[in-house]
């Protein structure tokens, strides 16, 4: 393909036409990569004009608008690496300009085959001559200094500093010559300080206002009317109270600062620490009384957000977004108590014969069919478990996977239950291991990982504080209204219940249990010549394709939303530094600890770490953690954790 242009009618100069000639070959370049559908791995631009190929390699700023808008057009187009040289005597381009006989170019020649070198190797190749360009000084900008010069006084680096005064020392110490600095050396160091930043955010400005002029419309100071003190070179707000005569005139026409500078930052943490970590309201006022910090208020929000005392004083856990339901409560068309929660409440009072004895509730939820199965604990060792284990499987059958909290998370004061529950872990699953039942146990101090069951506790604890109250009760009531409580727990519908008395009943737990919906609701008598028969059968079976067909239509939808946890967070990651939060202690004396190993849920998200206090290790949920700042002092607090 060949393209060919007339040369503007305005007279240009050869190396502007040899760099039109040039950008013609980068468009039909771009034009065959665009339009052929073979794969180009390479593209090589040739040129024998040695003033373009250096132009090429330059910056079209450097130019006037000609050369620049075409310079910058090619490297649009074009890798500016791809360009070289071909003399004059081994161009083909040279052939249309130059004239040649139809005879010549009838027979195969270089302009329709190409040049004879491309058939070469590459190192074959025409070499560009090592001869220097000289730079054509017509078709370069001229270039003008634009600058200003300022003199201040030298301080050292705020960002070298962690507080306020550490800087204000550093300056009266390199200003002052006296032994003993006075209270005027402190404040013209703060001054000289304040100046210099100044002089770093608002350049244009200072300059503008020393020399008495006005700071221009685009200025971010312009609101402020601000005004240049000659007593301390400073920019300060001019505002419109200057009429007040009851105000200190520091608080009037405070000195403006810039919210992004080093200096900014050491004096918010300064009135910060002074007002032993307050809102971020209070230090924002205490501010304005001597310092307008543009933007202050995200400005102190900013920072208290970074400060290691803030933080412990006030941030919450990053709670991850609420996980998909487990397995465990999606095992359909499995029997009852497939997948069971276990936990246990009390103690309470029993009285046997003149004296009394504490007792003990267990709770044995299905986490798909919801349904609870209770019992009574005589004591809380392993036995008496083991025992209650026992009697919910002779009765439920034998559950496919156990889940249990951990001891730590047990409430009502039973010190215990707490106690020796954190024995039983690997005692119980040997002894589980043989009953083929799988037995996990949640993080500790994480109730809301056994919500399932939590919630079911406190309706039991809610129907016994009804009906018995704080009064003592022999074991065999205590256990008569358990039971009862479990009868009413298991009628509770499953899903929502309609008013329209057409609609169909909602299905219980008790469907499965018992074939009814209510156990106050007698039960069919067959006839005696129909007990052998299949209709008993076909009626449980019908049963138990009523309550999955309803379970899946009206009950597994409502456990699509989420009704809380929405955001995600970022994770914590292995060597953040975090706060426990302990109920049981006040805030001031929660441990701080640095995690070591993380526990990712199936989703992606860490929802338990393993956190190191001291020498210990201890498993917590996200939820009873706070992540704090990591900064190097930290490790001092974390080791007198």
């Amino acid at each position: 393909m060949a393209r060919s242009r007339v040369a503007p009618k305005r007279r240009q100069t050869i190396p502007r036409l040899e760099l039109c000639a040039a950008l013609n070959g980068a468009q039909v370049a771009k034009l065959l990569e665009n339009e052929l559908t073979l794969t180009i791995n390479q593209v090589v631009l040739w040129s024998d004009s040695t003033t373009v190929l250096s132009w090429l390699q330059s910056e079209s700023c450097r130019f006037k608008v000609f050369v620049g808008t075409r310079i910058a057009e090619i490297q649009e187009l074009t890798d500016r690496h791809s360009w070289r040289y071909v003399d004059s005597n081994r161009n083909p381009a040279d052939d249309i300009t130059r004239g040649r006989m139809l005879a010549e170019l009838s027979v195969p020649y270089r302009w329709n085959q190409g040049p004879s070198f491309l058939f070469k190797p590459e190192s074959e190749w025409p070499v560009r001559p090592n001869i220097t360009v000289p730079e054509v000084e017509a078709e370069q900008r001229k270039s003008v200094f634009c600058g200003s010069t300022v003199t201040s006084h030298l301080i050292p680096n705020p960002k070298e500093y962690h507080t306020w005064m550490e800087l204000v020392e550093a300056v009266v110490q390199s200003r002052s010559d006296q032994t003993i600095p006075t209270a005027e050396d402190y404040r013209m160091s703060e001054f000289l300080i304040f100046q210099n930043s100044q002089l770093d955010s608002f350049p244009e400005e200072y300059m503008l206002l020393k020399n008495g002029k006005p700071v221009p419309a685009t200025s971010r100071l312009l609101t402020l009317a601000p005004e240049f003190d000659t007593s301390c070179q400073l920019i300060r707000v001019g505002g419109r109270l200057r009429r007040i005569e009851e105000i200190e005139q520091s608080s009037i026409h405070p000195i403006v600062l810039d919210p992004h500078h080093p200096v900014t930052k050491l004096i918010t943490q300064e009135y910060d620490a002074k007002l032993h970590h307050p809102g971020p309201e209070r230090v924002f006022a205490e501010l304005r009384r001597n310092v307008w910090i543009l933007r202050g208020r995200e400005a102190v929000r900013k920072f208290q957000h970074t400060c290691t005392d803030c933080r412990k004083q006030k941030a919450k856990p990053l709670i991850p977004k609420m996980a998909d339901l487990p397995l465990a409560r999606l095992r359909l068309q499995k029997p009852a108590f497939f997948s069971t929660g276990m936990d246990c409440f009390g103690p309470f009072q029993v009285k046997i014969g003149r004296r009394c004895e504490k007792r003990w509730g267990i709770i044995f939820k299905c986490l798909t069919t919801r349904c609870v199965h209770l019992d009574v604990l005589n004591s809380i060792d392993t036995d008496s478990f083991l025992m209650a284990l026992r009697r919910f499987i002779a009765r439920r059958g034998t559950p496919y996977e156990l889940l249990s909290d951990q001891g730590t998370n047990f409430r009502g004061g039973e010190r215990e239950l707490t106690e020796t529950f954190s024995t039983l872990s690997s005692e119980l699953q040997k002894l589980l291991a043989k009953q083929k039942i799988n037995f996990r146990f949640n993080p500790p101090g994480a109730p809301h990982f056994g919500g399932a069951w939590e919630r079911e506790i406190r309706s039991v604890k809610q129907a016994l504080y009804t009906t018995i109250g704080s009064q003592s009760v022999s074991e065999e009531v205590l256990k008569t209204v358990l039971i009862e409580i479990e009868g009413i727990l298991n009628s509770k519908p499953l899903g929502y219940v309609s008013s329209n008395i057409a609609d169909l009943d909602p299905v219980t737990p008790n469907f499965l249990l018992m074939g009814r919906p209510d156990s106050s609701l007698p039960q069919v008598v067959y006839p005696v010549n129909e007990l052998m028969g299949r209709r008993r059968w076909r009626q449980s079976q019908v049963l138990t394709e009523q309550f999955w067909s309803s379970f899946v239509k009206y009950y597994l939808p409502s456990l699509q939303a989420r009704q809380k946890w929405h955001k995600e967070p970022e994770n914590l990651l292995e060597g953040m530094v975090v706060m426990l939060i302990d109920p049981q202690l006040p805030r001031a004396l929660w441990s701080i600890g640095r995690i070591v190993r993380t526990f990712p849920s199936p989703d992606g998200h860490v929802r338990a770490v393993e956190v190191k206090v001291k020498d210990r290790l201890y498993t917590r949920p996200v939820a009873r953690l706070i992540p704090l700042p990591d900064i190097q002092h930290q490790d001092s607090d974390i080791n007198k954790s």
